[in-house]
């Protein structure tokens, strides 16, 4: 279910996430604060299955509200417009983003009471983990 998701969660760790960064097509400077910056990920899970994921540093911070399976607009947080649609699947929230003919897929796990995020763009995979805060 997607409520495991809830909660606030801190950024422990992120690999290669430059290299997604430039595989997506973000600027040098955006990506020097993208790989300094240690953004809080909010989950909750409203009324009418509607869903908040909220990242929150000291850079920015993006908001989006979502119902599972709807395509919605979205502004990332390093400035793309994207068609994204949010979908649970085999445990995961998946996170398809198209913009300018391209595509990325973010998948979302817990695993060993971690928060793994997956990011993949062509052949780059990054992998940030985040902690549940008390």
């Amino acid at each position: 279910m997607v409520e495991q998701f809830a909660g606030t969660w801190t950024l422990a760790a992120s690999e290669n996430f430059d290299d997604y960064m430039k595989a997506i097509g973000v600027g040098f400077a955006t990506r020097q604060m993208g790989n300094m910056v240690k953004p809080n990920l909010v989950i909750s899970v409203g009324d009418g299955g509607v869903i908040s994921m909220k990242s929150e540093s000291t850079f920015k911070t993006t908001e989006v509200n979502f119902k599972l399976g709807e395509e919605f607009d979205e502004t990332t947080a390093d400035g793309r417009n994207t068609k994204t649609t949010i979908t649970f699947e085999n445990g995961k929230l998946v996170q398809k983003q198209a913009w300018d003919g391209k595509a990325t897929t973010l998948e979302r796990e817990i695993q060993d009471g971690k928060l793994m995020a997956k990011c993949y763009m062509d052949d780059v995979v990054a992998v940030r983990t985040y902690e549940k805060q008390a």
